[in-house]
């Protein structure tokens, strides 16, 4: 790192659905980390962000180009959620205008024998047909006139739409009828935004392929109307964007890449997981991430796992992003009644606006966080975004009116919330785990995120784990992770090649010409060659299977025998059959800097500054300032430990201790 980069202010910013969190690092000095809370701005995220650049007094900073941001944004989710994408035009072959309709034709109820109809992603007259069309092995089965490449332009004018989908079969064998179309729209129509699925995702499978182009299409408008405002308003400083697969990417190409921003914040959490886990050792740990709108769980045995196969809403992304599952259960869940009576928790969010009942703003509903508020475990002293104080009473006349109709007390109906909440999480920890072959108790539990803290110890016990981490700054952790991630992107080609019909020197040179196209890639982007390392993996299946694994790849003999041992933990068996090598996949990164985070130089004991009752405990609970604490201290729950963005309530039965980078270790006390 050249002076230059040292004098380098380093800002990850991870706009939630409830909070904005900034983290801001001096590069190159020690003990110079500082975090930052701010209500989010859902109908223009840049807002949180100057609000937060300009509490963190960075103003001058801003002003002078001098800081280097990384950005984890919501905006592509939202709109996919929210059905807020840019009216595009769907292209593909000859009779498969339909595609995005038919689907792959799954139920999404199994049992069920009338559902609700489902709106198409793309409204038909909106899907158009042309020629050039490919078999399975790359041979013309239909060509592609300049008449049809004409008419179809001019179809394409007449409907004005924002952008254009086009993906036409077996594109990824031979790319040349999709850049025809591509270049002859770009030449005419130069204000639209144009994707080709052989350059989205050049696999197999058209559905999901075409998924993958329409959602990047739609998006790209939408992405780069927000990036462009926010990079007027950063006034020339370097800014990042975090992609779902955890690495970060020029703000000017993101918007070419909007379907690879779909996790863009939670990925966030995990890399900062994983530098975590190398600071303190620590290989096997199962996050879950809890703030105001969800929680995402993941596992993580060495490594951060990747996926193809994962869905938003109710599309498939067959991207790679990072391996988390995702629910709606947040400080900010709504707890309400079914028309069964019974009490029922999120998925819906009170947000930051209005927000729970207890900020005191315009929301009346019963959350999450009043609920903890009402046990005690919360306390109205809490220390919150943009100066928000909590109060008790709006909280317990939240909850009363849930109370009433459930016949219970007010404290009854608040610990039925939390349980619920806690029950739903358990429930996600499973399926990344449990139903995956892991068993948990080999695992570490790594609880941040805003409300993570107040939950660890029931999320742990639920999962009959006996140790948990609350990590220093656990409030602000996946904009620390933005800080940590590389720089990179992911590239993929199918081959679809068994593996006793070849050999490893053929696969050997497609991974290299992947990679090349990989550091070209990146060049353009400005990075240095010699900076850029290479990664290698391979989805596999066994002869007859629909659906793969991502195993690394050395050469063939070994990719077979990780592929045999990871679907024997998974599924419980493996099989003779001959094995399948469908996708290589190359990850090309150049590191990020090197950063030190800050060690506990708290001097002298720390003492409970205040005891408060907590409902379910038999003991009342001491009350701690994070900040106080000093290296080694032990604390027995029952207890509290507040700090500036998150509070973490120790139950009684727990020990936490903290580390010298100030996590709070915990650990089950065995009676």
């Amino acid at each position: 790192m050249d002076s230059k980069d040292n004098a380098v202010t380093l800002l990850g910013i991870d706009a939630g659905g409830t909070f904005t969190d900034f983290v801001c690092i001096e590069a190159g000095s020690e003990n110079s980390l500082r975090i930052y809370k701010s209500l989010s701005t859902p109908h223009a995220p840049e807002e949180a962000i100057l609000a937060g650049i300009h509490g963190l007094e960075l103003s001058e900073k801003l002003e002078r180009g001098e800081l280097h941001i990384i950005h984890g944004s919501t905006v592509a989710t939202n709109a996919i959620l929210e059905g807020k994408v840019a009216k595009t035009v769907f292209v593909t072959n000859y009779g498969f205008k339909d595609m995005l309709r038919l689907a792959r034709q799954t139920r999404p109820a199994l049992y069920a024998l009338e559902f609700e109809p489902i709106d198409p992603p793309v409204a038909p007259e909106l899907c158009l047909e042309t020629g050039g069309r490919l078999a399975a092995d790359a041979s013309i089965v239909e060509d592609l006139s300049e008449d049809e490449v004409a008419e179809l332009v001019t179809k394409i004018k007449e409907l004005n739409p924002q952008s254009v989908a086009i993906n036409l079969l077996f594109s990824f064998l031979d790319e040349k009828f999709e850049t025809r179309l591509e270049s002859a729209l770009k030449q005419t129509c130069t204000d639209l935004f144009i994707s080709r699925s052989s350059a989205v995702l050049p696999v197999y499978k058209e559905y999901e392929r075409g998924i993958a182009t329409w959602l990047n299409a739609s998006l790209a408008p939408i992405v780069n109307g927000y990036l462009s405002r926010l990079r007027e308003q950063l006034q020339g400083c370097s800014l990042q964007i975090m992609q779902s697969s955890g690495e970060t990417i020029a703000a000017d190409k993101a918007a070419e890449l909007a379907v690879h921003l779909l996790l863009s914040g939670p990925a966030g959490g995990l890399i900062a997981i994983q530098f975590l886990g190398q600071q303190i050792s620590v290989e096997k740990i199962i996050s879950f991430d809890m703030g105001g709108t969800s929680t995402d769980v993941a596992l993580m045995d060495g490594a951060i796992s990747t996926i193809t196969e994962g869905h938003i809403d109710r599309f498939p992304v067959g991207v790679p992003m990072v391996d988390m599952h995702t629910i709606g259960a947040g400080g900010g869940s709504i707890a309400y009644i079914d028309s069964g009576g019974m009490l029922k928790v999120g998925p819906q969010s009170a947000g930051a606006d209005p927000g729970p009942a207890s900020y005191g703003k315009s929301g009346e509903s019963a959350t999450v966080t009043d609920a903890n508020l009402v046990l005690g475990r919360l306390l109205e002293s809490s220390e919150l975004a943009d100066g928000l104080s909590l109060d008790l009473g709006k909280a317990r006349a939240a909850i009363e009116r849930l109370s009433v109709p459930l016949n219970l007390t007010i404290e009854e109906t608040a610990l039925g919330i939390v349980t619920i909440a806690n029950e739903h999480m358990a429930k996600a920890i499973r399926l990344i785990s449990v139903n995956r072959g892991h068993d948990p108790k080999e695992f570490v539990l790594a609880s941040f995120g805003g409300a993570g803290g107040l939950h660890v110890c029931s999320i742990a016990e639920a999962m009959q784990m006996d140790k948990a981490i609350v990590p220093a700054h656990g409030g602000v952790f996946s904009a620390l992770g933005m800080l940590v991630a590389d720089r990179g992107r992911q590239f993929t080609r199918t081959v679809g090649i068994y593996a006793d019909s070849t050999g490893t020197e053929y696969l050997q040179e497609q991974f290299q010409e992947l990679a090349e196209q990989g550091r070209r890639a990146l060049e353009q982007e400005g990075l240095e060659r010699e900076s850029l390392q290479a990664k290698f993996s391979a989805d596999c299946r066994y002869r007859g299977q629909s659906y793969t694994l991502n195993v690394a790849w050395d050469d063939l003999e070994n990719c077979c025998e990780s592929f045999t041992k990871l679907h024997n933990q998974r599924y419980g068996y493996d099989l003779s059959t001959v094995i399948e090598i469908v996708n290589i996949r190359v990850n090309v990164i150049a590191k990020a800097r090197s950063i030190s985070l800050p060690l506990n130089s708290v001097k002298g004991a720390c003492n409970n500054f205040e005891t408060i009752n907590v409902y379910d405990s038999a003991e009342p609970a001491q009350v701690y300032r994070r900040q106080e604490l000093r290296k080694d201290t032990e604390l027995a729950g029952p207890a509290i430990i507040i700090e500036y963005s998150a509070t973490t309530y120790v139950a009684g039965g727990w020990l936490a201790r903290v580390d010298q980078y100030s996590n709070l270790l915990l650990s089950k006390i065995i009676s």
